[in-house]
């Protein structure tokens, strides 16, 4: 059956059929089919589900602008906050599994997984890579009242203290929760902008700031900010004066990490050009250089082959720390 929309104007099906036939074997046509399958051919696009500034952020910038010089094709960073980075996973989730869109994936919007308040599973992403780690510590303004720990200790048990974190459910609301626990009065207080958590405390509006030495790290270098204790199992590198929360009878520990991910059923041809892409910016000099200058750990690649069961293991580890796990 002829449909009307392909009659264009009294050509007979046979002339249709005829220059189709011609445009089969020319190699003009063959070349271009050819050059369709390429991967990637075009702009990928980069989302980071949190505000410009932050830790996610700067990954992004960083890791892009290596991905740009080795895929060949620039990656557009794409900032979408809100909902502990769930804003812009979804916008991930929502986009065809084509292998044109990317997005980084933290250890704070993991713990809206383990909390449920999530609206996915972390089997609808599929990982290039856990780019970087970094202790948690909690930092307060430079003229802060609270010279010590133990000083802002004996402050929470009698008054309440706002603490800036990046979401309800993250693994900064557990480190804030376990003090709590042992009666301390901190009030968390969100914030999806990294820039209004960090203005927070220098205007005034949260007493302490639970974040990492490396994305602050201009503020600590301009004396804005110091920090006051750190939630690791290890001294934070450039800090080693500064005591571990463990050893004041708070022992969660949990590491900030930021990964890279697609989503999942891409084409596992896409999959693997991306994760050997990724892995390869990783080791280059660049990016260790960039660890370097965040305090992160040294060892804090992931590979992608390896990155499932370390995102398990992080899943578990917050799960097992939530209020009235203890």
């Amino acid at each position: 059956m002829t449909h009307p929309e392909l009659d264009f104007q009294g050509r007979s099906r046979r002339s249709l059929l005829t220059a189709g036939a011609s445009l089969a074997v020319l190699p003009t046509f063959s070349g271009l089919a050819f050059g369709q399958d390429k991967y990637p051919s075009r702009p990928i696009e980069f989302v980071v589900p949190w505000g410009p500034g932050g830790g996610a952020d700067q990954l992004a910038r960083r890791v892009g602008k290596l991905l740009e010089e080795e895929l060949k094709v620039s990656l557009p960073i794409i900032n979408i906050p809100g909902a502990t980075g769930n804003t812009g996973t979804s916008k991930l989730l929502s986009a065809p599994p084509d292998g044109q869109t990317i997005a980084v994936f933290i250890g704070d919007t993991m713990g809206t997984l383990v909390t449920g308040q999530a609206r996915w599973k972390l089997a609808d992403v599929a990982p290039l890579g856990v780019m970087i780690r970094q202790p948690t510590g909690l930092f307060v303004k430079a003229d802060a009242k609270w010279k010590t720990f133990a000083d802002l200790l004996a402050d929470a048990k009698t008054n309440e203290l706002k603490a800036g974190i990046t979401g309800f459910g993250s693994p900064d609301e557990i480190h804030i929760n376990q003090m709590n626990q042992k009666g301390s009065k901190f009030r968390v207080v969100p914030f999806a902008s990294p820039g209004e958590r960090y203005s927070s405390i220098l205007g005034g509006h949260a007493d302490v700031l639970v974040e990492q030495a490396g994305d602050i790290k201009s503020f600590l270098q301009s004396k804005q900010m110091r920090p006051i204790v750190f939630f690791s199992n290890d001294p934070q590198t450039g800090y080693e004066d500064i005591p571990l929360a463990k050893n004041s009878g708070f022992p969660i520990a949990i590491d900030q990490w930021r990964s890279i991910v697609m989503r999942a059923g891409t084409d596992p041809k896409h999959l693997a050009v991306m994760t050997a892409a990724v892995q390869k910016v990783a080791a280059s000099d660049d990016f260790k250089k960039y660890l370097a200058e965040e305090m992160a750990l040294p060892n804090s690649f992931v590979p992608a082959d390896k990155t499932a069961a370390f995102l398990e293991k992080e899943f578990n580890t917050i799960k097992s720390n939530l209020p009235g796990k203890k």
